[in-house]
């Protein structure tokens, strides 16, 4: 276990409620296997440059074209998903007065869409 300095910091006794305590990171955009597919190709790149200068620039070029196109694809699915949770409310009755759960519901598509728009604003 590593050593925690703000849990060590509080008073002894003092618990952190649940909504206190960290959440994990969001969750990558590509999944592991596909981001490792790409970096061995970009390392094999790097590897062989000496030997093979432009094969290697190819094979780099390669492989950053299809960790952008699997980006590309991967946000477009993420975009598809926050969507759905919330285009399918009819306009009319949101219009008005939506539900809790329907306000809950677009919060939460909010939140989705300023985090990930926040990701992309770092790269």
């Amino acid at each position: 276990m590593m050593y925690d300095q703000t849990r060590a910091q509080q008073p002894a006794g003092q618990n952190r409620t649940p909504s206190e305590r960290r959440t994990p990171g969001p969750e990558p955009l590509l999944p592991s296997s596909e981001r490792d597919k790409v970096l061995q190709r970009l390392r094999h790149a790097l590897n062989t440059f000496a030997d093979t200068p432009r094969d290697a620039l190819a094979e780099a070029e390669s492989a950053y074209d299809e960790a952008t196109a699997q980006l590309v694809t991967a946000l477009a699915a993420r975009r598809d998903l926050l969507r759905a949770a919330w285009a399918d409310q009819d306009p009319e009755s949101q219009a008005q007065s939506p539900s809790e759960a329907e306000s809950e519901e677009f919060r939460n598509a909010l939140r989705q869409y300023r985090e990930i728009t926040q990701r992309l604003l770092q790269l």
